[in-house]
């Protein structure tokens, strides 16, 4: 007779999204943060069923900053997770893209609050996403 494994590890729930790391040109990096939150991340989202990564990469750029980027911009980064900055209990996991945008195209706008243009020393001084932290914004300044 088999007894059922029990423990105390709760199943690891994700949220998947794509995410970029923007760039100016001139050393900076844009970083959002949403209505309601205090951390700074990565502009992006969830796809919707059915979307590619990249695709839904373009359509958060679009809503979420007002600019529009083909998918043949995006520079694909890799495949990151780490543990959601405003989901307790979630993991992230994150498609993540590279790409140049020029800063006086980019607006917050629906649920973005601020979006800024930063240098890694004025990054640090923010609370910041832990996927910014560990894995997308050392590739924007390496």
């Amino acid at each position: 007779m088999f007894a059922p494994v029990t423990g105390d590890a709760a199943p690891v729930r994700e949220v998947r999204v794509s995410a970029a790391v923007v760039t100016d040109g001139a050393g900076r990096t844009l970083l959002v943060r949403k209505r309601g939150t205090e951390r700074f991340m990565a502009p992006g989202g969830k796809p919707e069923p059915g979307e590619s990564a990249a695709a839904a990469l373009v359509r958060e750029l679009h809503e979420e900053l007002g600019v529009v980027v083909a998918e043949s911009d995006l520079t694909y980064l890799g495949r990151f997770e780490s543990d959601a900055a405003n989901e307790p209990g979630f993991r992230v996991i994150a498609e993540a893209f590279a790409t140049v945008l020029d800063p006086g195209s980019v607006s917050a706008a629906a649920e973005i609050a601020e979006a800024r243009w930063l240098t890694a020393d004025e990054a640090a001084a923010l609370p910041l996403a832990p996927l910014s932290t560990e894995h997308l914004l050392p590739l924007a300044w390496a």
